[in-house]
């Protein structure tokens, strides 16, 4: 794999697993988020964040595969 792709891919994970610890903490906690009063919209924000994360993440695993799929071809 190669060392940005896998340096992107960790990044992306830790935007996956802050959004996913967001959404759990305002599902569960609501009003102890004082600054949004909100909360779906809170809660949209960081699906966004987690959708776009995984996005990127599955592009990247689409890439490395077509790469393999024509070295291995060659």
């Amino acid at each position: 794999m190669n060392t940005l792709l896998n340096a992107l891919r960790q990044k992306l994970d830790g935007e996956v697993a802050v959004a996913r610890a967001n959404i759990e903490i305002y599902i569960t906690n609501p009003v102890g988020i004082g600054e949004h009063p909100d909360i779906v919209a809170a809660i949209e924000s960081q699906f966004d964040i987690l959708a776009n994360a995984r996005d990127k993440l599955n592009a990247i695993d689409f890439v490395e595969s077509s790469n393999e799929m024509k070295h291995h071809h060659e």
